[in-house]
């Protein structure tokens, strides 16, 4: 089994009974974002809050 299947396995396992298809579908969504700017952040690949401000102020 892969380490995406396994951990998709879990996260629904997590889920209440009650969940719908747009809850899971929510939380692989999220996991998935998360996963991708972690890596970003770990790889340096992010702007500072005061650059983010400064451009954001000379639009």
């Amino acid at each position: 089994m892969s380490i995406a299947k396994g951990e998709a396995k879990k996260l629904i396992d997590r889920l209440p009974n009650h969940a719908t298809w747009d809850d899971i579908m929510y939380e692989l969504y999220l996991k998935k974002k998360l996963a991708v700017a972690l890596k970003a952040a770990d790889e340096g690949h992010v702007i500072s809050r005061n650059e983010v401000k400064t451009s954001l102020l000379s639009l």
